[in-house]
């Protein structure tokens, strides 16, 4: 039996946060299944690939666009080389109920920032050059929005705005539940190429496979 941990209804529809019977934590919103604390794999190779890209410099200043359930932001607290994340999160009773416990939190980390509000707006805010990588993890993916205006984060002109922000040799990293020719070709329109990764998923049973999607300013 699936118990109803915390709910809350806003302008953009409902989110739930729930207890599986398989005893899995697991976040919906709109109905929509979003994640889960059982499969995690692709939020982290969305951190470790935005830290995989430094070779000769440090990733210190990360944007994160997405607090979900926390795994992204996690592995990035990982590595020792990164000093802040600013994390863009619109819901803010999902920031609540992590700062209340009903999510293990990664938001007490003093090098963690967490700003409300829109991910576009989060980034415009940002002086040029001053990000060494900006990941994204906002939605579903371009073909299965649970907010339609997220469609706007995976066009050119917020991905250029993106490149703006980071510094020469900084990363664009996006996640997706679907393979998406239009985002690699916004992206390689706005960054000049576009590395796709395919991450094989058991997603509550079913084989699945989630992609991640990376370029470099």
């Amino acid at each position: 039996m699936t118990e109803t941990i915390a709910q809350a209804s806003t302008e953009r529809g409902d989110i739930v946060l729930r207890r599986r019977q398989d005893g899995a934590l697991e976040l919906r919103v709109n109905g929509v299944f979003v994640m889960d604390d059982r499969e995690t794999r692709s939020e982290e190779l969305l951190a470790t690939a935005a830290l995989d890209v430094y070779t000769t410099d440090d990733p210190r200043r990360l944007l994160v666009g997405g607090l979900g359930l926390g795994y992204t932001v996690r592995a990035l607290l990982g590595d020792e080389r990164v000093r802040e994340v600013v994390v863009a999160e619109i819901e803010p009773d999902l920031v609540a109920w992590m700062r209340d416990g009903l999510v293990p939190s990664v938001i007490d980390d003093p090098r963690v920032t967490v700003l409300l509000g829109d991910v576009r707006q989060v980034v415009a805010d940002r002086p040029d050059r001053s990000l060494d990588g900006i990941l994204l993890d906002v939605d579903n993916g371009p073909d299965f929005l649970v907010y339609g205006a997220n469609a706007a984060v995976y066009q050119p002109v917020f991905l250029a705005d993106c490149r703006r922000k980071l510094r020469p040799g900084g990363a664009l990293t996006v996640w997706s539940s679907s393979d998406s020719e239009p985002l690699a070709q916004a992206i390689r329109a706005t960054f000049g190429a576009c590395r796709v990764r395919p991450v094989p998923v058991d997603l509550q049973g079913r084989d699945e496979t989630y992609f991640v999607y990376q370029a470099s300013s």
